[in-house]
């Protein structure tokens, strides 16, 4: 069994989250994450307060174990998503897109674990300031909105910044990805490409058919011009919105060429305008899987893989 501070601090079995997707981190796929041991996260994206509640009822009726709910902080709801999570008491908030520094007192005060995602070391040093409770440190790899650093870079220099416990995100999908996180210095993980095709990720099939056919070089990141770079598969969506970005289209209408595309891939699989998140590790993910066995797949390759590691030292 791996030791991490992070299972006694939450409550959970093994130092591994699941992501908060938005419009596929539901409650269902974040229950079946945290009955395995994990922890599961529901995404609330730009959902709107009543959506997200359902999410949290749906989870609490197939697990009473810990979970977690990501606010996405760029969203137009994000305060009330903010006041719900302190009236429904979720047990862990992760936050990304963004500062949660007007919200992190209260959720602090409710005993909530706050847990921001952040893409620099300077970030990661103000919410530990905040009272984080930990800090995912997110490479480039990922899926989604991403900043420039990769997961390599990132991990140890987080580490050597802050006091509070890091987990590793980007560029993780198997438990090679899991030890390599410790040898950085995090004490967990988050992953969210490979629950793509858990079972109980609802997604639309072409989505799921996208992930199998991935290969290494499947992704590109779109929306530098804006400031807000996200990391999608390769797709007419995606190469349209590049040679857009590179074109003399007003910035309002750039931004409104992504409105609702993510949505189109998720619930209605369409492969020409839908917008198909997922990082760079999406060509290792070839086989749907319940929930349970990604968690513990993981983590067994993980134990294996530092159980080994004194083969190196003489």
């Amino acid at each position: 069994m791996i030791n991490s501070p992070l299972c006694s601090m939450l409550g959970i079995e093994y130092p591994l989250f699941q992501g908060g997707m938005a419009w596929i981190s539901d409650g269902i796929l974040a229950a079946s994450v945290s009955e395995a041991g994990g922890l599961g996260i529901i995404a609330a994206g730009n959902a709107p307060v009543d959506y997200v509640r359902q999410q949290i009822a749906q989870a609490r009726a197939h697990t009473n174990k810990p979970f977690g709910v990501n606010v996405m902080l760029m969203s137009p709801f994000a305060a009330e998503i903010a006041d719900l999570i302190v009236e429904e008491k979720v047990a862990v908030v992760t936050t990304g897109a963004g500062n949660p520094g007007p919200f992190m007192e209260r959720w602090l005060e409710a005993g909530i674990k706050v847990i921001p995602v952040t893409a620099s070391v300077a970030h990661a040093k103000k919410v530990a300031r905040l009272g984080a409770t930990a800090v995912i440190a997110e490479g480039g790899e990922s899926g989604g909105h991403v900043g420039d650093l990769s997961t390599m870079a990132l991990v140890p220099q987080v580490c050597d910044a802050v006091e509070i416990p890091v987990l590793a995100a980007g560029g993780i999908a198997d438990g090679r990805g899991v030890a390599a996180s410790f040898m950085l210095g995090a004490v967990g993980v988050q992953m969210g490409t490979r629950f793509l095709l858990a079972e109980e990720c609802t997604i639309h099939p072409n989505y799921k058919e996208k992930i199998l056919k991935a290969s290494d070089i499947s992704t590109i990141v779109t929306g530098k011009r804006l400031g807000h770079p996200v990391r999608s598969l390769k797709t007419p969506f995606s190469r349209n919105y590049m040679a857009a970005e590179y074109s003399t289209m007003p910035d309002n209408e750039l931004e409104g060429l992504a409105v609702g595309a993510l949505r189109l891939a998720v619930q209605e699989g369409d492969l020409q305008k839908g917008c198909f998140l997922a990082g760079q590790v999406a060509g290792m993910v070839t086989q749907a899987q319940p929930a349970a066995d990604i968690v513990r797949e993981v983590m067994d390759e993980a134990y294996e893989v530092l159980r080994g590691a004194h083969a190196w030292i003489s």
